[in-house]
């Protein structure tokens, strides 16, 4: 998958654990490790929304675009 969540990274500028931000956004910890691992196949917009809220960021902050060989060439 080209899209990459930078999860991670924003909670280690925030000195936030993940828990906290599960309790801030309203999903469980397990559901936000899945999206941090980059396992998620999906992200709800609400989701999303509550994210950048709680981590003071835009969504563009959280995810990355990876082009990747299989992605060359398409349009």
């Amino acid at each position: 998958m080209p899209i990459r969540i930078r999860l991670d990274r924003m909670l280690m500028d925030r000195r936030m654990s993940l828990s906290e931000l599960a309790d801030r956004v309203g999903v469980t910890a397990a559901n936000l490790s899945i999206l941090k691992g980059g396992e998620a196949r999906a992200v709800r917009f609400a989701t999303l929304a509550a994210l950048c809220r709680e981590l003071d960021c835009q969504p563009g902050d959280l995810l990355d675009y990876e082009a990747g060989p299989e992605d060359a060439g398409e349009e």
